[in-house]
């Protein structure tokens, strides 16, 4: 667990240039990034947020209040803000990544050089449907719909009964988001979208420009929802290429 923060997964760097935060979707945890470090360049380094309830946290209560988190979050990322970085997010996890830009925004903290929102529709239109009532084969045949749990998990009974608490706590989460209006943001944000995902459409993201002053990028990749672990090669290098230009040499 990386500089002894429970909320932090990841391997320290020993000369960082960027640090890179991550936010997994409804149900993942920071090992779903883990694999991204050695994909990057090797001054990059990977910080992916771990929640409550899963990984290291598995006995700890999964469910906390949208406000809480945000602010517990945005406060340990400016712990860690001694470099530049970027705040990333897939699904469930680009409004959280978006929240905590506006916090630390708000709040006089350290911001990121860029916000990534994957695989999400603009806050002000998002909308976390009544997934958490669930009844368990209900979540089951869901996971299976979205490709986005390997088929070994679904399948050992034990473990699933680990997650599915977990994984309504991020529906609730998700299903009592509510947007408000406030300030752009200072930084760029890039909108990274799944030509095929029937979650969070590509015509649905042009909100995000709507929600910064300092520039707008979209990019669409093959593949539905998870297209971040299916093109995660493409997608890295894309965002690499991006933060290879706003960064001075």
């Amino acid at each position: 667990m990386m500089h002894n923060n429970r909320w932090l997964g990841g391997q320290p760097l020993a000369r960082p240039r960027l640090r890179l935060f991550c936010f997994a979707h409804a149900g993942g945890n920071s090992a779903d990034f883990m694999a991204w470090q050695a994909q990057l360049a090797p001054d990059i380094e990977v910080c992916a947020i771990q929640l409550p309830g899963r990984g290291e946290r598995w006995s700890e209560q999964p469910r906390i209040a949208m406000p809480l988190l945000i602010e517990t979050l945005a406060r340990v990322v400016a712990c860690h803000a001694d470099i530049p970085f970027v705040l990333f997010g897939h699904s469930l996890g680009a409004i959280l990544a978006f929240e905590v830009a506006r916090y630390c925004q708000c709040h006089g903290l350290p911001v990121p050089v860029h916000l990534v929102v994957s695989g999400c529709s603009a806050p002000a239109h998002f909308s976390g449907q009544r997934r958490d009532v669930l009844d368990d084969n209900a979540l089951m045949d869901l996971l299976k719909q979205m490709n986005g749990t390997p088929a070994e998990v679904l399948a050992h009974k034990e473990l699933m009964q680990l997650v599915l608490p977990m994984l309504r706590a991020d529906f609730e989460l998700a299903h009592t988001y509510a947007y408000s209006s406030g300030p752009r943001l200072s930084m760029p944000i890039i909108a990274l979208a799944g030509t095929a995902d029937d979650y969070a459409q590509a015509d649905s993201f042009s909100g995000w420009r709507d929600e910064t002053d300092a520039g707008y990028d979209q990019f669409q990749f093959s593949g539905g929802h998870f297209f971040i672990q299916e093109r995660s090669a493409e997608v890295l290098a894309c965002l690499m290429g991006k933060w290879r230009k706003s960064q001075p040499a």
